[in-house]
């Protein structure tokens, strides 16, 4: 009977989504939260891949433990992984009976279900990106003017090609990684107007396999140096490190693939900073202000950060370093000044 009675509540557990404490994730006390405090915000993240992706996902994740450290005691998380938009309703509806105040659907996908909860859940605030729709006023989207990271990238990759050839793997032609994609042409066509610039899509945020193949295209192609948006960009750029003995390259859309085992092959990249993001957010609740609104992403409001890799420094330092702290500097003093829409890749 024992026995019985724990296999029953085995399969009971089983059953449920599974939800990871950010306090309690990691034993080091260095990335340990703060104890929660009376005015503590709980932020919950839904994601579909995982939070070491390094991409898409990893770097909300690492934006709201930056939050975290910027608000000592403010903010705590938790999250829930590889969760398809059809899960993310269950996994919301628990987080609203926890006691959430925050609750995101990271992914223009997770638009639906946030919406159908913000209707039902007055009282709660959800997020969803990237997006620029108002969609309630208990919802805020958030949206990266990702045209200026693209156009770093682009002019690194124009000015280090040697066939002037480049390719693009993006996920599907919307949202940021069209602006992202979009900025790259644009960035390379600035400093090197003969470039042919291959731009391709998987169609998928997490197909790995295909945005492979697609790397490995383009190679063939002649391309010398790509770039891919989104988590699946990972894949493309393993394709690229198995040319290890060729001058064939990547720019990176998070910082976090200098750090992969093939980072040896990306010579730089840009990173959201969700973290001021987040912060804003919980500056709104402070305010009374539940959502209704878009909180935009760029270097003039600290929304993206930038690096080079420096183990390869031989390659960027001198010219192509100073033409991308120049245009920094333009994004800082300037947002707003890419005209991504302009691009047509019919007439790449």
């Amino acid at each position: 009977m024992k026995k019985s009675m724990l296999a029953i509540v085995l399969m009971s557990a089983l059953a449920l989504p599974i939800f990871a404490n950010g306090q309690n994730e990691t034993a080091k006390p260095e990335t340990a939260a703060p104890a929660a405090t009376s005015n503590t915000v709980k932020v919950a993240l839904i994601v579909e891949n995982t939070i070491d992706d390094k991409g898409w996902c990893q770097a909300m994740y690492d934006g709201i433990k930056e939050a975290q450290k910027e608000m000592p005691g403010r903010i705590e998380m938790a999250y829930s992984e590889k969760m398809k938009p059809v899960d993310a309703g269950s996994a919301a509806r628990q987080y609203v009976a926890d006691g959430y105040n925050i609750i995101i659907g990271h992914g223009a996908q997770y638009a639906n279900v946030i919406t159908e909860m913000a209707d039902e859940f007055p009282d709660v605030t959800f997020a969803f990106g990237t997006s620029s729709q108002i969609v309630a006023d208990n919802v805020f989207t958030y949206m990266p003017e990702s045209e200026e990271t693209g156009y770093l990238s682009g002019m690194i990759a124009g000015m280090l090609t040697k066939k002037d050839k480049l390719g693009v793997v993006g996920p599907v032609d919307g949202g940021d990684s069209a602006r992202y994609n979009r900025g790259f042409v644009l960035g390379a066509q600035s400093v090197n107007p003969s470039v042919k610039i291959m731009v391709g899509h998987t169609g998928s945020f997490s197909d790995y396999i295909k945005a492979g193949q697609l790397a490995k295209t383009d190679i063939q192609e002649g391309a010398d140096v790509l770039t891919g948006s989104s988590q699946q960009a990972l894949g493309a750029l393993r394709s690229v490190a198995e040319y290890k003995d060729k001058d064939i390259w990547w720019v990176g859309q998070d910082m976090a693939q200098m750090a992969t085992e093939e980072g040896y092959k990306c010579v730089a990249a840009s990173s959201y900073n969700y973290g001021a993001v987040i912060v804003s957010m919980v500056k709104k609740l402070d305010a009374g202000v539940k959502g209704g609104e878009c909180i935009p992403m760029n270097f003039n409001n600290n929304g993206f950060v930038f690096g080079f890799n420096p183990s390869l420094k031989s390659m960027y330092e001198g010219k192509i370093e100073d033409a991308v702290n120049a245009q920094i500097a333009k994004f800082k003093a300037t947002p707003n000044t890419i005209d991504w829409k302009s691009v047509d890749y019919s007439k790449l």
